[in-house]
């Protein structure tokens, strides 16, 4: 499906969202408007949403807006406008905190001391409290009934209508007790310290919520703000956004690396570790690549910029986790739906505590106490908070040890991997092979190598790469040849005319070779053959071999260990598979399959049940990463492979999997435990206050602490470290 026909995505940052019954509705009305299709995240204050038929981005700012809430487009600018609008609202949220604290202080301080020696209470005069309370309850306060107006305004209930309602019964008995001097007890205390806690909760929620998205505001810091840039001989500073491709720019000794680019002259060793995890240097020489915000060493480097602006792997890291951050689990799905009907339940039960009391205990006071302990307990935030903040912290932490994650969706499948399907070169391999064995018949090796490079010389395949590496460098004088009327037949070979003569090269099987002596020995060796003919006469055979990754074979006994089944799926022949197989630990194996058949091998692992994963590096690979249950691509692949998968490892090593495997487990971990909590939470609280057994200022306080509690839960995540 083209983007033309799927729609485009764009992001918008949503402000005025407080709970999960917020976010809950405004997916809900986006989703209903013509052309729109949303996902809204609370934690990232997020909403992605893909617009089509003739919907635009003006169309949702008006029906965000409508429902209550605003809407800006996601920019460039967009995180540092945020930053600082936050900034300003945080410190004009303490400022009205403490004047809330100043206020309700002697209202709380008061039951404390409510009797004097003599059994007297000592309560402060009831003007006095009125006088102290009201501030509180609607200046203080007004926050919770402006959002509560937008809320019902917009077809909904949220968090800020529970509030409001219940502080404002309590205030509006006390206050008619008060003018009326009636007998009963007023509750001033009450909604006044239900209000200052509820702010004091949000005050932590916030310095929280924004240490989850620390990942991605690092990332952003990592980039230079200037480059020095050639031009006309001379060496100039300038911004980084001036930089375009081609431009050639120096990166002197311990400075960062403006943007991508090519090695043109000069030697080092750069720390790329904040894209790979890998805290080693690389070393660096004319032809490398190098990438933005990495840090070079000891050498200067003089490179030209082939990646810029949205295009640089760094601005692509950031785009990825910051999509990855604002995708909504599978599991969010559950605590969504009971989101969604989670405030008018509980108006209803606070309403059926108030006349349940008033009715057995004939006291209008103490039914409307409880009433409003069961309005201020309940709490929808905690619910909304579970999913959002983990997947938060752990597409972060993944991002830190060069672990890309797609979506949120692929976070939670990958815990469950049960079959991992590998492809071999390039991902168990080095995936640079090498020729190890010329055998030629009737010509000479140089020979042999020049025909074989000629008709190689357009293909990108890596045997085809090793064979022209091979003529170049073993044969400085070879007399290069050049193929007409090339042809190149996946998962056979390459045929083309050189000097007159069709010439095939490819594989044994397809050249009638299959049962050769000489070709069954180099292939027993672990090699992988490719034989070169003029019709039906051999002219050469060419073993090729590609080392195993360093890594790989331990990371298929860690994959072992948790019970994965292992998989190699390759194009080589039985023998050398097998071959490749024993030295990698791997006991089961599929050869000879054609690049089209990979996703068919997938289909078919699936069917065996269980879920599926496939790990992949080469376009040809992109098929069966995209039939796969949760799919992953090596770094150092094709961009149709990263494409096509669900997570990417920056670091081309397999461990990167066993990795992704154990960040899924420890953020599916923590999702479980902040939904458990965040149920119990009010599945225990709303019935304790029910039955009376909760004041409100206590239940106000739990309340309060119950989303702290999760997001802070999810902060831990930021312990994890990849098991090397």
């Amino acid at each position: 499906m083209t983007e033309a026909d799927s729609g485009r995505v764009v992001e918008f940052a949503i402000g005025g969202m407080t709970c999960a019954a917020c976010s809950a509705r405004l997916e809900k009305v986006l989703n209903r408007q013509a052309g729109m299709q949303a996902n809204v995240n609370l934690a990232a204050e997020r909403a992605r949403i893909r617009l089509s038929a003739g919907a635009d981005e003006a169309a949702v700012v008006a029906a965000v807006a409508k429902a209550g809430f605003t809407a800006a487009v996601v920019d460039g600018q967009t995180r540092e406008r945020e930053k600082a609008a936050k900034l300003l609202v945080y410190r004009s949220e303490i400022r009205r905190f403490w004047i809330s604290v100043v206020l309700t202080l002697p209202l709380v301080g008061q039951m404390l001391f409510m009797f004097g020696e003599h059994g007297h209470m000592n309560e402060l005069p009831r003007w006095f409290q009125l006088a102290l309370a009201t501030p509180v309850q609607f200046w203080i306060g007004w926050r919770f009934y402006d959002g509560a107006f937008k809320s019902l305004r917009g077809g909904g209930a949220n968090m800020d209508v529970l509030v409001a309602l219940g502080t404002s019964m309590a205030w509006g008995f006390s206050t008619v007790v008060t003018l009326f001097g009636l007998v009963q007890h007023v509750y001033f205390e009450a909604g006044a310290a239900v209000i200052t806690l509820v702010l004091l909760g949000k005050l932590l929620e916030a310095r929280a919520k924004a240490r989850t998205s620390e990942a991605i505001e690092s990332l952003i810091r990592l980039q230079p703000k200037t480059a020095r840039v050639e031009r006309d001989g001379q060496w100039v500073d300038m911004p980084v956004e001036a930089l375009m491709p081609g431009d050639v720019f120096l990166v002197r000794p311990g400075e960062s690396v403006p943007v991508d680019g090519e090695l043109i002259d000069g030697e080092s060793s750069v720390n790329e570790a904040m894209l790979t995890g890998e805290s080693m240097p690389v070393g660096k020489r004319a032809g490398d690549k190098v990438f933005a915000a990495t840090a070079n060493g000891q050498g200067a480097m003089r490179c030209r910029a082939t990646g810029v602006g949205e295009h640089t792997l760094l601005a692509g890291i950031i785009r990825m986790v910051g999509e990855a951050q604002g995708s909504k689990a599978p599991v969010q799905r559950l605590a969504d739906r009971i989101s969604a009907i989670f405030v008018p339940t509980v108006c209803v039960i606070a309403l059926a505590t108030f006349a349940g009391w008033w009715w057995t205990a004939g006291d209008f006071a103490e039914a409307l106490v409880n009433a409003v302990a069961v309005l201020v307990i309940a709490c929808p935030c905690a619910l909304g908070l579970a999913t959002p903040t983990a997947i938060m912290v752990g597409t972060g932490q993944g991002a830190r040890a060069g672990i890309l994650v797609k979506n949120a969706e692929a976070l939670e499948r990958a815990e469950k991997i049960t079959v991992l399907a590998l492809d071999k070169t390039g991902t168990l391999t080095c995936g640079t092979p090498q020729v190890t064995d010329v055998v030629p018949y009737g010509l000479t090796r140089d020979e042999a190598l020049g025909l074989a490079a000629a008709l190689e010389e357009n293909s990108e395949h890596p045997l085809a790469r090793a064979v022209v590496a091979a003529a170049v460098a073993g044969i400085p004088t070879v007399n290069r040849k050049k193929a007409a009327n090339f042809k190149s037949l996946a998962g056979h070979g390459v045929e083309g005319e050189v000097e007159g003569r069709t010439l095939r090269l490819g594989s044994p099987s397809w050249l009638g070779l299959a049962d050769d002596p000489t070709v069954a020995e180099l292939q027993r060796a672990g090699k992988t053959v490719v034989g070169l003919a003029d019709g039906a006469t051999t002219l050469a055979l060419f073993a090729v071999a590609d080392a195993l990754r360093p890594t790989s074979r331990a990371a298929v006994g860690k994959l072992r260990e948790r019970g994965i089944r292992v998989v190699m799926l390759t194009g080589d022949n039985a023998a050398t598979a097998a071959a490749i197989a024993a030295e990698a630990g791997i006991a089961e194996f599929r050869a000879g399959i054609l690049p089209g058949d990979k996703a068919a091998a997938i289909q078919e692992l699936k069917a065996d049940g269980g879920l599926v994963a496939m790990v992949g590096d080469g376009i040809n690979d992109a098929p069966a990463l995209a039939a796969a249950d949760v799919s992953f691509a090596i770094g150092a692949g094709s961009d149709a492979a990263v494409e096509a998968a669900d997570l990417t490892l920056i670091r081309s090593d397999l461990l990167g999997v066993v990795d992704a495997i154990d960040l899924s487990a420890a953020t599916l971990g923590k999702i479980r435990q902040n939904l458990f909590f965040a149920f119990i939470y009010n599945v225990a609280g709303i019935p304790l206050a029910a039955m009376g057994l909760l004041n409100p200022v206590v239940a106000g306080a739990a309340m309060a602490m119950s989303s702290v509690s999760v997001v802070s839960n999810s902060l831990l995540l930021k312990r994890w470290q990849p098991g090397r």
